[in-house]
């Protein structure tokens, strides 16, 4: 059956005798005041995946309303495979590439560090000619602005993570929301070389004790907690990242405040 896109109101055919071998039937809104994004991501997975698509629209909202009473779902996109319903976006993309949205990840981490990496060497490549030190404290300066970024997009999300293993946070629930601001703050003035007296404690305090929370959460008490080190919501596991993120701030300070003694 070659691919088709067609209006509710003018197929007939029962979506699950439709749906057969190769052919997926899929029903989403196009309507004059919107194009459902799910729609159209359920389509070109399905196509993607080297289904032809019985591409069903909804033209008007009393259609869709009249699909979901009939059919007992929901939202649409709605998905039929092998004669069987799949379900929305979300569940065709769980059918077809197997993801888990709960599995545990460190592709979050993965991507900001790149980014991180990948913007300190244009920096020292472009105003130093050459891979230096300054190279690596680039790195970790920008790693804190990115992962406060991600802590103050949902803070509230963060906060109630964050709460979860630190120890101060736990004793005085305002640093949670303290805590971002002082590592973006920090990552910001330690990536312009500026104000180091204020920097570097600023950065040693919140990274001590971040080490300290977390190696005692999972390493002495054995708690398996998901890390607030990308922001609320993330699954990646508290452990070696946060660990990680703390011992190079640390780091970074240290060094910035012998330098500054000499």
């Amino acid at each position: 059956m070659p691919e088709t896109t067609r209006n509710v109101a003018d197929v007939t055919t029962d979506p699950a005798t439709a749906a057969t071998g190769k052919t997926a039937v899929l029903y989403r809104m196009a309507l004059p005041d919107h194009l459902c994004p799910a729609g159209q991501k359920a389509r070109w997975l399905l196509q993607s995946k080297g289904f032809e698509v019985d591409d069903r629209l909804f033209r008007e909202r009393a259609e869709v309303d009249a699909f979901k009473a009939a059919h007992d779902v929901p939202t649409t996109p709605q998905v039929w495979i092998d004669g069987t319903r799949v379900g929305g976006y979300d569940a065709l993309r769980q059918k077809l590439t197997g993801y888990d949205p709960d599995a545990t990840t460190y592709r979050p981490v993965i991507y900001l560090f790149a980014v991180a990496a990948a913007t300190a060497l244009a920096l020292s490549i472009g105003f130093l000619g050459a891979l230096t030190w300054q190279t690596l404290g680039w790195f970790i300066s920008l790693s804190m602005i990115l992962l406060g970024m991600q802590k103050l997009r949902d803070i509230e999300s963060f906060t109630t993570m964050f709460l979860n293993y630190d120890l101060l946070a736990r004793k005085w629930v305002p640093y949670a929301y303290v805590y971002p601001w002082v590592e973006v703050g920090a990552g910001v003035l330690m990536t312009g070389m500026i104000l180091t007296p204020l920097s570097a404690p600023a950065a040693l305090f919140i990274s001590t004790i971040g080490a300290v929370s977390v190696f005692k959460a999972v390493y002495i008490d054995k708690r398996k907690l998901k890390c607030a080190c990308v922001g609320g919501g993330s699954n990646v596991p508290l452990g070696f990242v946060s660990l990680t993120e703390n011992l190079m701030m640390m780091g970074m300070a240290i060094v910035m405040l012998l330098h500054l003694a000499v």
